[in-house]
């Protein structure tokens, strides 16, 4: 399996399990850190999130891993909160955090610039999607597509 197949997958079975115990399943992440792999599971739900909560996705996703043996690999499973630089990896988050500072990271330049700050303005549908921010006062429609890495942000 590629590794983009196995992004897809692990994504897959973190919202499976998530779907079951009622937590949006943010970000699932398989990463290098030295010589050991971690997958990196980000949780939500309305209420917050608390070590328990981490705890029983914890339990119940090493299960799924274990019966469905995505990896190949030994790994580390760290499960979190989102945080106060909360991930943005869905357009609904981009919809849901309107009017909050954020940061957005490109794959290759949108008028000049790989990096944009500035106040999240929603979403727009046009051509296959659009994150809408404002920076210093320019409204921006940035392609999703190019769209490598986004988060809120609390330090402007």
């Amino acid at each position: 399996m590629g590794n983009t197949g196995t992004r897809e997958r692990l994504y897959e079975l973190a919202e499976r399990v998530g779907d079951k115990l009622g937590y949006e399943v943010v970000e699932a992440k398989l990463g290098k850190e030295g010589p050991n792999k971690v997958l990196r599971v980000i949780i939500d739900h309305p209420d917050g999130i608390g070590i328990d909560d981490c705890q029983l996705f914890s339990t119940d996703f090493g299960e799924v891993l274990d019966e469905e043996d995505p990896i190949s690999t030994s790994y580390l499973l760290e499960i979190s909160s989102p945080g106060i630089e909360r991930p943005l990896t869905k357009p609904e988050h981009f919809k849901r955090f309107s009017g909050q500072d954020a940061e957005i990271r490109l794959f290759s330049p949108f008028q000049g610039r790989k990096k944009f700050r500035g106040t999240l303005e929603g979403w727009s549908d046009q051509e296959e999607g659009r994150v809408l921010i404002n920076c210093a006062g320019e409204q921006l429609a940035i392609p999703w597509a190019s769209v490598s890495k986004a988060h809120l942000r609390d330090d402007f």
